[in-house]
């Protein structure tokens, strides 16, 4: 199957790969793919057999001493020195401000009638959110954007321009420390260790870009949901305690992030495939998270399901450092949102137009009517 058949609707390859080849080597992108929960689990939790460092890195050197892309011990050091600074308290301090973020944006456009639920709401506010964390000026906020869309679709340039900008940042906040993040980081330190440069630049683009994505794509296909499923939404607007349930479930059903990589250090047996040492493995979280051996009715929208131990932020010691903030920023908009625009459906004979990534899933835009 062609990548750009598998942008918007992955689902039902996910479903016959489940049954047919669970793992197995797929020659033309030259990794193994694993699709079934308990697989996708097993790579996650054993980072010794299935490491998340890029071996024989091409001519880059940004991006490449970031959190997503270490093992322990330099991965646990990492995240320990970042973890003092960006905590749950930090980001639950944000709610106030992420709510009036949200009230204005709305406020923008209620007396149309209409917006594009992306373009209007779900792209700005988790992109001013973490540029005001950040501590990035107001005016750099559309070039953030930019940039983090590229990177999603592998744009060197982009990379290269976000990374250049945060050494410039970075620079300017060691002569005049503010109260922001950036600042914070540059202090941190633990039993002597503190972060090198590079390491500071790749974390800054990893909030940056996880931190922006995450939740765009999250609200965008919670309005999906609740359009597939109308029963569902009409639930949730009856019971607004659902929400926290649901906002799992979208997770769960269409994951905003669907898929990674790891790459073998030795030999290994997986669902009776041997994998050799050396092969890069790519991880279907968007298929584990369909699996019917793991979940009921598993390619069912179900608002109220409990317990829901998806993997749409990873699992293990790479569980999503970003989590806390992207379903925060998700329940007090979607909250927002049922409460001032009860009627908000999308447009109708509109057609999707997708991101063209099959580890990213999302709409580029969502015109909307309320």
């Amino acid at each position: 199957m062609q990548d750009f058949e598998l942008f918007g609707n992955p689902f039902a390859w996910y479903a016959e790969m489940h049954h047919n080849t669970p793992v197995f080597y797929d020659p033309e992108h030259q990794s193994w793919m694993v699709f079934r929960y308990d697989d996708v689990k097993q790579v996650f939790s054993d980072w010794k057999t299935f490491s998340s460092k890029i071996p024989q890195l091409p001519e880059q050197t940004d991006f490449t001493e970031s959190l997503n892309f270490t093992d322990p011990p330099k991965h646990r050091t990492l995240r320990s020195l970042v973890a003092q600074v960006f905590t749950t308290r930090r980001v639950e301090a944000l709610t106030p401000r992420i709510a009036q973020i949200t009230r204005e944006l709305i406020d923008a456009v209620q007396h149309q009638g209409a917006m594009d639920f992306m373009h209007d709401l779900a792209i700005p506010l988790p992109v001013i959110v973490i540029a005001e964390i950040l501590g990035i000026p107001v005016g750099d906020r559309d070039d953030f954007k930019r940039w983090s869309d590229g990177i999603v679709v592998y744009d060197q340039d982009a990379l290269t321009a976000m990374a250049n900008y945060f050494r410039h940042l970075l620079a300017e906040r060691r002569k005049h420390p503010g109260q922001d993040l950036i600042s914070d980081l540059i202090a941190v330190q633990e039993a002597g260790e503190t972060l090198s440069p590079q390491e500071l630049v790749d974390f800054c683009i990893v909030l940056l870009v996880g931190g922006n994505e995450t939740t765009t794509n999250l609200l965008g296909n919670a309005m999906l949901c609740f359009s597939d499923y109308p029963e569902a939404f009409a639930q949730l607007k009856q019971d607004p305690q659902l929400l926290p349930l649901a906002i799992e479930e979208v997770l769960r059903y269409r994951s905003p992030v669907q898929a990674m990589t790891r790459f073998t250090q030795v030999e290994t047996q997986l669902h009776g495939q041997t994998i050799p040492a050396g092969k890069m493995v790519t991880v279907w979280m968007g298929a584990a998270n369909r699996d019917e051996a793991q979940f009921e009715h598993a390619d069912t929208f179900v608002i109220d399901r409990d317990p829901n131990p998806h993997l749409s932020f990873g699992s293990g010691i790479h569980f999503c450092l970003g989590a806390p903030l992207a379903r925060l920023e998700s329940k007090i908009v979607l909250s927002t949102v049922l409460e001032r625009l009860p009627n908000l459906r999308i447009a109708p004979n509109r057609e999707l137009e997708f991101i063209p990534s099959v580890e990213v899933h999302g709409v580029k835009s969502l015109p909307v009517l309320f």
